[in-house]
């Protein structure tokens, strides 16, 4: 697929506008990084293949000696039984 885009100046950069179904066939979205090169004088951007490894809570806490302490001093919030009209 070929597609003709014009390079213009916003503020002190020059821009060129990527259709959506371009990115949407290179699965990139807004705020997505890609690696410009030259190759035998044509542009080439190509997405960037280095993601960063996301991690959930757990897995940041998993070890960690301030989440036993946390754990070992609300132990005695986990047990006994709702006293009011808590959700359980």
């Amino acid at each position: 697929m070929s597609v003709i885009s014009k390079i213009r100046r916003q503020g002190g950069a020059a821009v060129i506008t990527i259709p959506p179904a371009l990115l949407q066939m290179l699965d990139l979205n807004i705020g997505s990084q890609v690696t410009l090169s030259v190759d035998h004088g044509k542009l080439i951007a190509q997405p960037t293949t280095s993601r960063r490894k996301r991690y959930t809570l757990a897995d940041l806490l998993e070890g960690s000696d301030e989440m036993k302490r946390l754990t070992a001093e609300t132990a005695w919030a986990q047990e006994g039984h709702p006293v009011g009209r808590e959700i359980t």
